[in-house]
């Protein structure tokens, strides 16, 4: 049982529903029905029937007068598609209630809704309670596991007497799990029965509930029916994309426009217009939820981006601006501009003097700030309110000098269609993130901009809100809906998805304002986040309706083809189980392969033919002359079969009954590959020659040359077993072109990496050959002592070097997002060849390259490859898997492997003397020091030109300084592990010597949080007993700021820490002992302490947030 904890719930008079209209808010009055009485009703269907008479509606459409309700509220409620309803159920014998008791069904967005109600019992101690409990009940009966539905409800106990009722208030989504929710302890059981309470009376009483119920999910819902329109389905998180492609699709001139946009020779996967078209096209014209994969998929997105949840803002801007460039060079192009663009002036005016600098600025939509605002209009004030400029920010108006002047902006132009982004995600330093805004903001059904405009446009700035865009949730996730007023008549529809239901203005506008935290009405952090605003003068145009003949004819077929070879590849994905698949290859289809076999199986592109397998061998051939046009005795099928020595050849097909169905002479198989043999072209009447499946033999040719290192295919031969070899030789020269006394050396292509050399040609071929059989292959070429100067003299060496064949996959170590390229390289190559083939790729040196194995667990480069490596490229790719890719990496070097290698790399950090920056990897000799690195970096590194020209070597750990190295310091005692960074800087003239009293005090940034530093630390020279006024101004030089930017920042002395912060009253003398470290009484000395600058970032960014990851559409 799911209740609500008394206190949680707060108690408030019950208010009447406002109904939606158009466009003025009078209100419909609440019509009470008579008691339901349970125990009068005969039966469930009759009670049932009985409650459905006396439920209270208040209508979701404008009505016409008071107590009247329009032909679809009328129609809502005979349906049940009712959003709002108020029943009442009549308990009898309450003082004797011991079971719980449930009222007759009532149906409200066509779910059963039921009052609950019982005797609950608590103990605490030795005292016992008894109380009310009071439920209400949704769909309880239902089995499904998916359906939801968002309700609020009034939960009444109603005086019979002249007493106040006593009521509740839930909010809840109701499922599958959760399918009643009210309180155990509604009231107590003693205030129940008490007479003078008024809540009892002939030992009844009368439980009254108000729902508000949003339209279902997971149920059947018809939209289009309810509402004339569709929804969208969610792919996994993307209703913010739902919701603006609704708002889109209603902004009926755009509609026009996408629809008109030139997409026939587009990729139906990669266009993004066509997509576009498509979903518009589908909820014009479709009567269920359409889908938005294809329009994902054009956005180049993977299955993954449709479930992270992005801003609607952001992806309303990129988007448009996509169209915006698709519609250039069209008959649409400036649909855009003029729908969306609206022009102001960015302005700086002096005060002083008679100067002004004037920037005209267009926008597509305007962020307001809401924060601590109450409206739209106490935005727009704040967006053109005027920045002062004086003191240290005077503005430079060249000639004229520094002046004060006032900064601001001033609208010129409102667009047609106004978008306003509501600022509801700010960055809050506080807690180091975006934070939602949750507060109350309004925003008006109508809405005048004339007083922001710098001079009166031809029309009033008068506006309509057409949509709004809400957001139900924080920065860390939530929901989008679009609540849409399509025709800007103020009849409202809410678009949640695949769901579309009418609702009222005050859901669509009030409920939206956001700061709704005690209204348990509105669910929390519920507000508008965007608001799209139509212009009256626009209106008609804007949302004149759109029709078929809006729609060219050429889409229309397009998609009208789709949807058909859509529905036909359904039908044959329900159908797949009566079919088969023909794969078929015929001689043409084998010419051109260099390989093992005939073809490369899974490379081949087979002729596919779908084939029900109650077809018989007799309906096959029928169709195949057909298709191939041969005559039937001039085709003949050899199916390919699996040998046992890995390879896969065709053999004789062996049955007697042409009825047979091909699905068994096929032994089952879902798909059959064949090779078809047919008759040549130089003997058109004739059948194909007679075939003794014990006698005779088929044999596939292969002729090589050495010359070329090339395989040819020279067709197949029909041969008796008994035949000798050297019968055979004069049809492989005249195949070959030779003349036919040419000598020729033959060979068997027995399995991959075996090819056998036919020593005695005067032999019969079951001889001759290793296991005579159909689809054998003979290879022949030239016997020529000239072959032996060639790379690959002979087939045995040609089929020897293709086994060891392997495509290798090079990519860049230091380019994360590089594609690489291929090389089909032998597995018998060493470091050197390995080296040299991609070298000629890149064009580089052999030597200024290094290699690295891929890791065998993950994709990644591994451990660097040695150039004395003597093993081969078979040994380097063993640890990767059969069917894995093989991939190493590489990195260009700026010297040469071999001396790379008698090095070591060091990658560290240099900084400049206006602490900027940089990465620089040096690889000094392993033996070297301290010293002979800095040599080695003067030469990579920009040295001041009045420096001191001398480097040093820090430890920097958590943008703190921790030591300087001694120059005699051997490198090889430096250890770069963990988070520790490794900086090279030029030694300031001020830091080369110090006096006894001076000492160098790491300083570095933070704001608030002492291990949350941030930015570039640095060192810094102090003197005993120096001014702290003067260290201030030494820093300010440092940091190159001004003194204003400078009184922003608190400075303190952090010991283990804890910070001492330095007060800023009093001339401040610096005390040397501050920064020195103190001793324990173990004898360790402690962390040198610091001088900390507290202050803001600005160059930080709030943690990862699901707004974070920008959109981009990459087609």
């Amino acid at each position: 049982m799911n209740h609500c904890e008394e206190q949680e719930r707060p108690q408030s008079e019950p208010e009447e529903m406002e109904t939606q209209e158009a466009p003025d808010d009078s209100l419909v009055p609440e019509v009470q029905g008579s008691d339901v009485n349970k125990a009068d009703s005969g039966n469930h269907e009759e009670g049932k029937k009985d409650a459905e008479d006396q439920v209270t509606v208040n209508g979701d459409v404008a009505m016409e007068g008071e107590g009247k309700q329009t032909e679809h509220e009328e129609n809502a409620e005979e349906d049940g598609s009712r959003s709002v309803a108020t029943f009442r159920y009549t308990s009898h014998g309450i003082s004797k209630l011991k079971e719980t008791s449930l009222s007759p069904s009532v149906i409200v967005r066509n779910l059963p809704w039921k009052i609950m109600a019982m005797q609950r019992t608590s103990n605490s101690g030795e005292r016992t309670t008894k109380t009310l409990g009071f439920f209400l009940q949704c769909n309880a009966e239902s089995e499904s596991q998916t359906w939801s539905c968002q309700a609020s409800a009034e939960l009444r106990l109603l005086n019979q007497r002249d007493g106040p009722d006593h009521t509740k208030q839930i909010i809840h989504l109701f499922y599958s799990k959760e399918n009643d929710w009210g309180f155990s302890h509604f009231i107590a059981w003693s205030d129940l029965l008490d007479p003078e309470k008024g809540y009892i009376k002939d030992d009844a009483i009368v439980l009254e509930v108000q729902v508000v119920a949003d339209a279902p999910h997971g149920v059947s819902w018809d939209s289009k029916k309810l509402t004339g329109y569709v929804g969208l389905k969610n792919q996994g998180a993307t209703c913010y994309m739902n919701s603006l492609l609704q708002c889109l699709f209603f902004t009926n001139k755009l509609r026009k426009a996408v629809y008109l946009m030139p997409t026939e020779s587009d990729d139906s996967s990669k266009s993004v217009p066509l997509a576009l078209q498509r979903v518009f096209y589908e909820l014009q014209h479709t009567e269920k939820a359409v889908g938005t994969k294809k329009l994902t998929k054009s956005f180049g997105w993977e299955t993954l981006d449709s479930f992270m949840q992005h801003d609607v803002q952001e992806l309303c801007r990129v988007l448009l601006d996509n169209i915006e460039i698709k519609m250039k060079n069209t008959c649409v192009e400036d649909t855009i501009p003029k729908l969306f663009e609206g022009k102001m002036h960015s302005y700086i005016k002096c005060k002083h003097i008679d100067y002004e600098s004037v920037r005209n600025e267009p926008f597509y939509d305007i962020q307001l700030n809401i924060k601590g605002k109450k409206n739209v209009y106490e935005s727009f004030r704040d967006y053109i309110a005027t920045e002062t400029m004086d003191g240290e920010n005077k503005y430079d108006a060249g000639e004229h000098a520094l002046q004060e002047a006032d900064k601001g902006v001033i609208f010129v132009k409102f667009p047609p269609v106004l978008h306003l982004q509501l600022m509801r995600f700010q960055y809050d330093p506080v807690t180091d993130s975006n934070v939602k805004i949750n507060d109350r903001y309004e925003f008006p059904f109508k809405l005048n901009l004339d007083p922001f405009l710098k001079e009166p446009e031809s029309t009033p700035a008068d506006y309509t809100l057409h949509s709004v865009l809400v957001h139900s949730g924080d920065n860390h996730g939530g929901h989008y809906v679009g609540f849409i007023n399509p025709n800007g008549d103020g009849k409202w529809c809410k678009f949640d998805d695949d769901v579309v239901s009418r609702c009222t203005k005050q859901e669509a506008i009030d409920n939206n304002y956001g700061g709704h935290e005690d209204d348990l009405s509105v669910r929390h952090c519920t507000n508008a986040y965007m608001l799209v605003y139509i212009r009256d003068s626009c209106k008609s145009d804007l949302l004149l309706t759109v029709t078929d003949e809006d729609i060219p004819e050429t889409l229309k077929r397009r998609l009208q083809e789709e949807k058909r070879l859509e529905a036909q590849k359904r039908k044959e994905r329900t159908e797949a189980h009566l079919y088969m698949t023909l794969q078929v290859a015929s001689e043409d289809d084998l010419y051109g392969h260099q390989g093992n076999d005939l073809c490369d199986y899974d490379k081949m592109k087979f002729r596919e033919f779908r084939l029900l397998k109650t077809a018989t061998y007799r309906d096959v051939m029928t169709m195949l002359s057909e298709a191939m046009g041969y005559p039937e005795d001039q085709m003949r099928i050899w199916p390919f079969i699996n040998r046992s020595n890995q390879t896969y050849r065709p053999t004789v097909l062996d049955f007697e009954d042409p009825s047979k169905t091909i699905h068994d002479i096929a032994n089952g198989e879902s798909v059959w590959t064949v090779f078809l043999e047919t008759q040549q072209a130089e003997f058109p009447n004739a059948s194909l020659p007679s075939f003794d499946k014990e006698c005779d033999v088929l044999l596939f040719l292969k002729m090589y040359d050495s010359k070329l290192k090339r395989m040819s295919f020279n067709g197949h031969i029909y041969a008796p077993i008994s035949t000798k070899i050297s019968d055979l030789l004069p049809v492989m020269c005249e195949r070959a072109g030779f003349p036919l006394s040419t000598p020729l050396a033959l060979y068997e292509e027995v399995k991959p990496n075996l090819t056998v050399k036919i020593p005695d040609v005067t032999l019969q071929l079951d001889k001759a050959l290793d296991e005579l059989m159909d689809g054998d292959i003979i290879v022949f070429q030239r016997d020529d002592p000239d072959n032996s100067q060639y790379e690959l003299p002979t087939a045995r060496d040609y089929f020897r070097d293709l086994y060891y064949r392997v495509d290798v996959t090079f990519l860049d170590k230091n380019n994360q997002a590089d594609q690489g390229f291929t090389l089909v390289l032998s597995q018998k190559m060493n470091y050197f060849q390995i080296a040299k083939a991609v070298a000629n790729q890149l064009d580089t040196d052999p030597m200024l390259l290094q290699f690295f194995k891929s890791q065998g667990h993950r994709d990644g480069p591994g451990h660097p490859l040695r150039c004395t490596y003597d093993g081969t490229l078979r040994d380097l790719l063993s640890t990767l898997k059969p069917r894995q890719p093989k991939k190493l990496y590489y990195q260009k070097l700026s010297i040469k492997i071999n001396e790379l290698e008698n090095k070591r790399q060091f990658k560290c950090i240099w900084v400049n003397v206006k602490l900027k920056e940089e990465e620089l990897v040096l690889y000094p000799n392993k033996t070297d020091t301290v010293k002979d690195l800095l040599t080695e970096a003067k030469k990579y590194v920009q040295l001041s030109e009045r420096g001191t020209g001398k480097l040093r070597l820090l430890d920097v750990i958590s943008n703190k300084i921790y030591q300087e190295h001694k120059e005699e310091t051997l490198l090889d005692h430096l250890n770069p592990a963990g988070t520790k960074t490794y900086r090279i800087e030029e030694i300031p003239a001020d830091q080369l010597e110090l006096g006894d009293n001076e000492m160098l005090v790491c300083t570095a940034h933070y704001h608030k949080d002492l291990f949350s530093t941030f930015g570039t630390p640095f060192l810094l020279r102090i003197k005993e007993g120096e001014s702290f006024i003067d260290v201030k101004e030494r820093l300010r030089e440092i940091l190159d700021i001004s003194e204003k930017e400078l009184e922003k920042i608190k400075f303190a002395i952090v010991v283990m820490g804890r910070p001492t912060y330095i007060s800023e009253e009093g001339d401040v003398k610096v005390s040397l002992k501050d920064f020195q470290p103190q001793i324990h009484s173990g004898g360790t000395a402690q962390p040198r302490p610091w001088l900390g600058l507290d202050h803001m970032n600005k160059n930080k960014k709030p943690r990862f947030n699901y707004f974070e990851k920008a959109i981009k559409i990459l087609n």
